[in-house]
């Protein structure tokens, strides 16, 4: 809420672009031993408007929720709670897709990749 009157039409058209470059979803992503560990944050959001696909070694984070509008009687001098969606796709190369594990829990994300086991394709050539 903005106590002070706005000057220029423009003044939300400069929020929005500036606070639109921090609004993403925020993820960390680190390797230890055989796996991949993300842990991503989003908060507000129930666990069942989260969504993780996989698909050739992408791994894909998504979440959406609508603000509802009830209460057409408010007189809103800003309203900025409105609907959100995320959506964040990261390479990951040779992972095992059917092992992966995934928690939600105090608006943090944590996601467990197992990568798949590398099979040397290298092979000796003879010279003649």
């Amino acid at each position: 809420m903005n106590l002070i009157p706005r000057m220029f039409y423009l003044d939300d058209f400069f929020d929005d672009f500036l606070i639109s470059g921090t609004n993403n979803l925020k993820c960390d992503i680190y390797e230890k031993d055989k796996n991949y560990f993300i842990e991503a944050d989003l908060p507000g959001f129930p666990k069942e408007a989260i969504k993780v696909e996989t698909e050739d070694g992408y791994l894909t984070i998504s979440a959406s929720k609508e603000e509802k509008k009830d209460d057409e009687t408010r007189n809103y001098i800003r309203h900025e709670r409105t609907s959100k969606s995320y959506k964040r796709k990261f390479y990951l190369g040779s992972i095992d897709e059917e092992s992966i594990k995934a928690e939600f829990k105090d608006g943090t994300l944590k996601i467990i990749v197992p990568k798949k086991e590398e099979i040397s394709t290298a092979k000796n050539i003879m010279i003649e």
